[in-house]
């Protein structure tokens, strides 16, 4: 069990902050706010989740964090003490499946940017001057020297529906990114 959130705390704080949305209903009231010690433990596990090996090398960490409170957030009430008294492997749950959902976000992002810049015309890149040698360099030829690792096969996207037999174009990852 994790040390930095207390587990009966937490469960105890979640039946306390569900009896006043109860109580906020009868008296017709807004819901009120989650409190305080709620959202730190849901910002502790969050971050102590990032310091994983799987997740801890991500420029974008800090985007996972907070993708993954948002989604603890969202499902709050669906948590029913009732049912389980673990809310702490609840909301791990609700982070961990919201930092792959980003990390799959960001190499899509990735992937077609990298794919406009390979696809880009030769001719839209500029000749430099000269560096500090005096020699003259194409900028698309460096970059394509520097990135011809690039491999567009290395990027799956994972659908729940029936996979498409032909291979997706550009096209279909910008239009799934506009929707």
């Amino acid at each position: 069990m994790a040390q930095y959130v207390n587990n009966a705390d937490f469960l105890a704080a979640i039946k306390k902050y569900k009896q006043t949305i109860k109580e906020a209903e009868e008296k017709g009231l807004p819901k009120p706010q989650i409190p305080n010690y709620l959202g730190e433990c849901i910002l502790k596990i969050a971050t102590h989740l990032s310091y994983k090996p799987n997740f801890i090398n991500y420029t974008y960490k800090d985007d996972m964090i907070l993708d993954g409170i948002e989604n603890c957030i969202n499902y709050f009430d669906n948590f029913d003490p009732e049912k389980s008294s673990n809310p702490f492997a609840y909301f791990t749950q609700i982070i961990y499946y919201a930092f792959l959902r980003r990390i799959q976000k960001e190499k899509k992002h990735s992937y077609i940017k990298n794919k406009l810049i390979q696809d880009m015309a030769f001719d839209s890149f500029d000749i430099q001057a000269h560096d500090e040698d005096g020699h003259y360099h194409n900028a698309y030829l460096d970059f394509m020297q520097n990135n011809s690792n690039f491999d567009s096969s290395s990027f799956e996207v994972k659908k729940k529906e029936k996979v498409k037999k032909s291979t997706p174009t550009l096209d279909d990852f910008i239009e799934k990114d506009n929707e």
